[in-house]
């Protein structure tokens, strides 16, 4: 059976702990203390790590999990220091028992990736800083046009699909979203049931790609209503990402 935990990080980071019953893996170590705590506990059989991309904020762990016990750590081509097992896009494994699939996603850094399981009939994507929860990263090493386009890649995947990000944003997200998405209901419900959430300091995530779909403003680029709040109705769908996207930094 399949497990997905958010173990938090700095300040509002998500280590992720995937276990089965051939035992776990962690997605973005940022840092180690509460894996190696639950390594030393026997609470779990840490067998492997993911790497999304290489800022510090996800892989600043690896070397103190590695000091601990021999792992494969898969990730992206960037020379980050730990990485045994380099992957790039439609290369595939199996770990504990999870068929993977990774899927290069550049934008937030060149080297972003990320993994995406079928699941069988439950797919799951650990997609780092890419695509958040209301929200998508900010655009720092690639282009706009990277961005752009690594989002419409995870937009095709099944709509049952579970996000799990790598960051506790949804709130800030939502309040944008809204700003410009004024009149849509589905958000309105979203942003309430986040704020309620937050107010009893549960996670936000998973969450469902079909909702992201529905509510997700950086993920309608080409929907009418928008395009006509942003005076941009004859704009392609990159030329609305690239202003939603700055309009958000400044936020």
């Amino acid at each position: 059976m399949l497990s997905v935990e958010p173990l938090k990080a700095y300040d509002d980071n998500y280590i992720w702990l995937v276990s089965t019953n051939e035992g776990s893996i962690v997605v973005d170590p940022g840092e180690s203390n509460k894996i190696i705590n639950l390594i030393d506990k026997n609470m779990i059989n840490l067998r492997g790590v993911l790497i999304t991309h290489h800022h510090f904020d996800h892989t600043n762990g690896l070397n103190d999990l590695l000091d601990k016990k021999k792992l494969n750590i898969f990730g992206p081509k960037n020379n980050i220091d730990g990485i045994n097992k380099i992957v790039s896009h439609s290369d595939k494994f199996n770990l504990i028992g999870i068929d993977f699939e990774v899927i290069e996603i550049p934008g937030h850094t060149i080297d972003h990736i990320g993994f995406y399981s079928f699941n069988n009939g439950n797919p799951i994507l650990f997609c780092g800083d890419t695509l958040f929860a209301g929200g998508c990263g900010r655009v720092f090493e690639g282009t706009y046009e990277q961005m752009h386009q690594a989002l419409n890649k995870l937009s095709k995947l099944p709509r049952n699909t579970k996000i799990y990000c790598g960051h506790e944003y949804t709130n800030n997200n939502g309040n944008f979203c809204l700003s410009i998405d004024k009149e849509n209901s589905k958000l309105k419900k979203r942003t309430k049931e986040v704020k309620n959430k937050i107010n009893k300091n549960l996670p936000t995530l998973p969450v469902l790609l079909s909702e992201e779909l529905e509510t997700n403003i950086f993920l309608r680029c080409d929907n009418s209503k928008i395009k006509n709040i942003l005076n941009m109705n004859n704009a392609s769908k990159l030329e609305v990402f690239t202003k939603l996207r700055n309009l958000k930094d400044q936020f």
